[in-house]
């Protein structure tokens, strides 16, 4: 990723926490640059942040990352994702609200997560809408089952 395109989205991102009338700390700012720096399919744990910023020797607290990130989640600059391995992760959210997400294909054996970008569910989301007289704004969908690389190890 080139530095123009990652102190873009710093200066957007310092923009959604000036809406929501918080400053861009130093911790806020790295803990982003790690998100935007794995912004390529990752989901990371707040542990996985906090080794990350260790790495880079920056000396935060787990505690101050947990609540950071917290806090970006409840602001909607991250999104917090359940893959139903007891850890939660998190990645940046840097879509429309009123467009779907991608959608995350779970593998039961090795637990890599795969993106998976189309929405195939746009007419039951209108039926289930119209049915119900509920307005839809998002869905997420999560599909759990075993990658090819695990599904060939059993076979060989």
């Amino acid at each position: 990723m080139s530095d123009n395109n990652q102190l873009f989205k710093l200066k957007d991102l310092r923009g959604r926490l000036s809406e929501h009338n918080y400053k861009m700390t130093p911790q806020r700012q790295e803990i982003l640059k790690v998100f935007i720096e794995n912004s390529n399919g990752s989901h990371l744990s707040t542990e996985e942040v906090y080794e990350l910023l260790r790495k880079k020797d920056f000396d935060f607290g787990l505690a101050t990352i947990y609540r950071n990130v917290e806090l970006l989640n409840s602001l909607g600059i991250l999104t917090r994702i359940d893959f139903g391995d007891g850890r939660t992760r998190y990645e940046l959210n840097n879509a429309n609200p009123r467009i779907h997400q991608h959608h995350h294909l779970i593998c039961l054996s090795c637990k890599k997560v795969i993106e998976f970008e189309e929405d195939l569910l746009d007419n039951l989301e209108e039926f289930i809408a119209r049915k119900s007289d509920f307005q839809i704004v998002n869905h997420e969908v999560k599909f759990f089952g075993y990658c090819s690389e695990c599904r060939n190890k059993v076979t060989n």
